[in-house]
This record gives C-alpha cells, structure tokens and sequence, in this order.
C-alpha cells in the first residue's frame, strides 16, 4: 500500500521528516512550500504454499490453500533472500485434543539446514518465526513432518516473507527416490533409546532414519510411503490372526492413511497423482510385520510371497520406468528368501528384469535398541550406508 504525506516546510530551512526530502530549493520569506512524499511499498508478503512458491516434499495436497502433509517427511521447502521470515501450521481434528499427546503430529522446519523449530502440533493453527535478520539474507527453509501420516496430519497454512523478490521453489534435484516400507522407515521411536517404551509420535523422527539418511546421502529428492505397524499381506499380529487391514498396498494410491481428519477429509480419500513425480528408484522395505504373522508356516509364507509379486506389478503400473529395489532385514531377515523368489517370479511372468534385492544387515545389540526393539539412529546410519552403497552401484550416481 503507498501512503502520501503532505509535508510543509519553511523557507528558513529544511527540517529532517522520517521517510520525507525537502525537495523544494526556491523558498523564500515566509512563504511554505507544499511537496509530496511517496514511501515504498511494503516488502512484507504473505503466500499459499502452491508449488508456484514451493517444491513439495513427498506427497501433499493442497486443500483449501492450505498443503497438508500426510505420510512421514512430507512437507515443502523455498528460498528467499530477505530480513525475516515465519510459517503457519494448520493441526487436524487431532490436533486440540489434550488426551491425544502421544499421537499429535510433530514437525521440523529448517533454515539453511539447520532445525529452528521442533514442535507437536496441539491447535488448530500455530505461527511460527523462523528467521529474523536486520539485513537481507539467502534462506531456504525446509518444512518437514517428522511423525508418520496414520496418527496424524498438519497443513502449511501460509508463509509469510520479507522479501523484495519474494519466495521461490527450491530446484528439483538431479535424483529421485520412492521408499515404501513401515516402522522402520517412520523412524519410530528412534529419539527414545529404550526398548520397553513404546510407540509415540513424540519420539518419531523420519529424518533420522535409514530411508531420510540415503536420500541425504545421494542428495536425491524422495517420497516416504510407510505406516508403522503395516506390511504386505499382514500388520504386526500375534501370531494367530492376520491383520488384514493394516496393509501398504491398499493404500500405495492414496495420499496416505490417517486417523486423523483435516477439514473433513481423511488421507484415504484423496487419490494420488503420479504424475506429480517420477522416481528414479524405488525402495521397497516390507515383511517385518507380515513375518509377526507367517512365522515359519511356509503357506503364509507364500501367501506374503505372492501378494508381493502383485504388488510388484501394481508399483510397476504406476512407474514404468523406475528402478526398483527390494530389501529387508534390519529387524529380522526370515523372509527375505521369499522376497527373492517374488522378484524372480515376477520376472519370469512379466520379462521386467529392471528389478533387483539387498539385505540389510540385522540391527546388532551393540548399536542399542529404541522403543519397541526398534532401530537406533546408530542401526539406521549403518543401514543407510549400506544402501547408499547399494544405489550407487545400482544406478551409477
């Protein structure tokens, strides 16, 4: 908005006006001369989060201008060059409720890659400054979700800059890696190093994870599809009853899964667009769960075999083009032989030999446990070497 000002200024001299010039020379006596002032325009600007202001990490949605994130590490990031900048975060229906604590979303937003803010999101809308500066400075600032999408979701509601140039999308990088999996890839409980504990999204962090660290690793951009607890043919099951509704594949489509609802819609209801990126690779780390399931009976453990060789296809529907790269083990590796043999049926009924495995190495008490026997940032950093390693061989980058 521009303001004008009418400034009088005697002739016997120029009086210092805040955002004003005594641009007059010719005054005389007691006459005033009258000048207008014009102050610039306000560089502070407010945006939606579309992908004309921001590259989305992972899958989004924009809703209602607002993106909302789902599955574990999505989120958006920018670059601006200015003296300040802050971030609204939109919570869901979970977000207010005092008795949900355990399960409220929790999210990292980064400046220049270091974390300023790690929160839970426990309203419906918090606003958050991430860089303030008296002088103008080049920032890119990262948003991440760091718990996994069933519990919950949040949303960027809108950013606010102070910019002259305003906000800009970070460029896509050279590389791009889908991981599926479950808990593991999550990062669950890995900022609670005690095994007896157990499951909260307070102590959830993707970014500490194998799948987060590789992509780092790579400087690759990637998508998380996980949910803890999931698997192919089964969740996590005592043994006797297959869990038949806690599985990836139903929902590899859909935006994600969640319990928890954002104005009114649920992750599950939104259909993905595959279009919106294209892997390069593709990591498939499931059947630690299913394993809780199949045991050592070898018919459910050819059951979980071939639902993966139909998974398999249903990936290869929606990428035909990408590399895909099937691992397991890092807690637990007894089915990985059935892993094998899926790719190579696969193989035999499709001709697609664009398709390899790797075994991880079984996490090592040495390295510690998180909760619920889960992996330590330790396991998950020699994880991630590994397929690091694993890619570069793979891919050649």
């Amino acid at each position: 908005m521009k303001l004008t000002k009418l400034i009088a200024l005697a002739s016997a001299a120029c009086m210092a006006v805040s955002l004003t010039a005594c641009t007059s020379s010719e005054a005389a006596g007691n006459q005033t001369t009258v000048t207008e002032i014009t102050e610039e325009e306000s560089t502070l600007k407010t945006y939606i989060p579309t992908t004309e202001y921001v590259k989305p990490l992972g899958r989004t949605h924009l809703l209602n201008d607002t993106l909302w994130m789902a599955f574990s590490g999505s989120g958006a990031e920018f670059t601006f060059n200015g003296t300040s900048a802050s971030v609204t975060i939109a919570g869901d229906a979970n977000a207010a409720n005092p008795n949900n604590e355990d399960n409220q979303a929790r999210i990292g937003i980064y400046v220049n890659g270091e974390r300023i803010i790690d929160d839970m999101i426990n309203a419906a809308e918090e606003t958050y400054t991430v860089f303030e500066s008296e002088i103008p400075q080049d920032c890119t600032v990262t948003i991440v979700k760091l718990s996994e999408t069933a519990m919950s979701t949040a949303g960027i509601k809108s950013i606010e800059v102070d910019s002259e140039t305003g906000i800009s999308p970070t460029p896509a990088k050279e590389h791009f890696i889908e991981f599926i999996g479950d808990s593991i890839t999550c990062g669950y409980g890995v900022d609670d190093e005690n095994r007896d504990h157990h499951f909260s999204t307070k102590t959830e962090d993707v970014t500490k994870a194998y799948a987060y660290k590789t992509a780092q690793n790579l400087n690759a951009d990637y998508s998380m599809v996980s949910i803890s607890g999931y698997g192919i043919i089964s969740g996590y099951s005592d043994g006797k009853k297959k869990v038949s509704n806690q599985t990836i594949p139903q929902y590899y489509d859909k935006l994600g899964f969640s319990y928890g609802a954002y104005n009114g819609q649920t992750p599950s209801s939104v259909k993905w667009d595959f279009s919106s990126y294209t892997p390069d690779l593709i990591v498939i780390n499931l059947g630690t769960n299913d394993d809780s399931y199949t045991l050592t009976d070898s018919d459910k453990q050819m059951e979980y075999c071939n639902a993966y060789v139909e998974f398999l296809k249903e990936i290869r529907e929606h990428n035909p083009d990408a590399k895909i790269l099937c691992t397991l083990g890092v807690m637990g590796d007894r089915l990985y032989q059935y892993i094998e043999l899926a790719v190579y049926n696969y193989t035999e009924e499709t001709g697609d030999t664009n398709i390899s495995t790797m075994k991880f190495d079984v996490q090592s008490p040495d390295d510690g446990y998180a909760a619920d026997w889960h992996p330590t940032e330790a396991t998950h950093t020699k994880a991630a070497d590994k397929l690091t390693n694993e890619i570069k061989a793979l891919m050649g980058w």
